[in-house]
């Protein structure tokens, strides 16, 4: 792991009156930078060939002669052959050079060897860089682990499919879409091993990851994934913020649950058996007695992500969850960055953070702002790694 000092020492010579931020773009991108052109920065999209386009050409930036902005969100995109190009020295240097507070997001941490990320990666970092990888679950001390130490709810482990007495639910890497999940769930041991067999047939999953599959018993009820911030350089008010709540929409998941049971049982193998892939997210707010379990939750993951991977969450991180029928809570996955359904709460930001800042205030408007504080008040040092 780099040092954090040295980032700190390079972040110390930047320009505070000519930050800029950059992203990956991909993931959680245009919220990124719909945040930090709100707030007066440029913005600075690291884009792949053939994906480039949302951000070279959609929602490009426009200003005009005063560098007022007319339109878009992307100021600079800067396309490359590979994500994980954004890694070569030369741009590296150039963000160094630029004055560049780089927002690592999922895609990021997907297309680049974290292991690089951790050691290689000399740009400063809006977050925590040594949490990254507490995201993965087959790493020892991943977000479960954490969860454990915080002594926070998460749906119980099973260990083997013959120890099966309930739903359960499978979490493996699909083996040909890699950045999503191959999911799926049995209530039996024998379905399990049926579900399991199609899936391998049909090339879904693989035998290498469903051996170092996750599977645990299925909470019953509706998603809300938090997206939460934390503040470091807060010293009057709460340094834990509630900025809004989305849900995913899933394929084919969600298509099966349109159709009559009746049509569900006459699809064909291919069909029969949904997939969890992410393809977009809509926003949700929650009942307010149930708001102080939110925030107890956060405050208590932030304190075991401090005392366990210091200097602990610098700013925003996710928290996904299942409520069952008796109101409790199970965190089934922790992002400790910008979660992945946050364009849905962009430019108007959502309810809680309005409430909260008393204007549109998005978690990419967020990120934006503690930049801003910390360049005004010399303390950029705090918020990176």
């Amino acid at each position: 792991m780099i040092d954090r000092g040295i980032v700190q020492e390079i972040v110390r010579d930047y320009d505070r009156k000519d930050i800029k931020m950059a992203v990956v773009g991909s993931h959680s991108a245009l919220d990124t930078c719909d945040g930090g052109v709100e707030e007066g920065f440029r913005t600075i999209a690291f884009c792949q060939k053939g994906r480039e386009r949302t951000y070279a050409t959609y929602f490009r930036s426009k200003r005009d002669q005063d560098g007022r902005l007319l339109r878009g969100m992307v100021d600079e995109p800067i396309v490359l052959d590979r994500f994980k190009d954004v890694m070569e020295e030369k741009w590296q240097s150039w963000m160094r050079d630029n004055s560049v507070i780089f927002i690592p997001n999922r895609s990021f941490t997907s297309y680049v060897d974290i292991a690089r990320i951790e050691d290689e990666f000399r740009v400063p970092m809006m977050g925590s860089r040594n949490l990254l990888r507490s995201e993965e679950r087959e790493e020892k001390k991943s977000y479960y682990w954490l969860l454990e130490k915080a002594g926070l709810p998460f749906p119980e482990k099973v260990d083997t499919p013959e120890e099966i007495d309930q739903l359960v639910i499978v979490k493996l890497h699909h083996a040909v879409k890699k950045l999503e999940r191959g999911f799926f769930t049995a209530s039996t041991t024998e379905e399990y091993y049926e579900k399991s067999r199609k899936l391998l047939d049909q090339g879904v999953i693989d035998e290498e990851t469903l051996a170092d599959s996750r599977m645990e018993k299925y909470v019953i009820g509706p998603v809300f994934n938090f997206d939460l911030f934390y503040s470091p350089l807060e010293e009057e008010m709460s340094r834990v913020e509630l900025l809004g709540v989305d849900w995913r929409l899933e394929t084919s998941l969600d298509g099966h649950v349109r159709l009559p049971a009746p049509q569900q049982m006459t699809l064909n193998a291919a069909q029969a058996l949904p997939e969890y892939t992410v393809c977009g997210h809509n926003s949700a707010t929650l009942r307010e007695s149930l708001l102080e379990k939110v925030f107890d939750m956060a405050e208590r993951w932030v304190e075991a992500s401090k005392k366990h991977y210091s200097p602990g969450i610098i700013g925003p991180f996710c928290l996904q969850t299942c409520v069952d029928k008796d109101m409790n809570f199970s965190i089934y996955d922790v992002a400790p960055r910008i979660g992945g359904g946050t364009n849905v709460h962009m430019w108007s930001g959502h309810p809680y953070a309005n409430s909260l800042w008393r204007k549109p205030v998005s978690t990419g408007r967020r990120i934006a702002m503690e930049i801003r504080r910390a360049a005004s008040e010399d303390r950029l040092d705090e918020i990176i790694s």
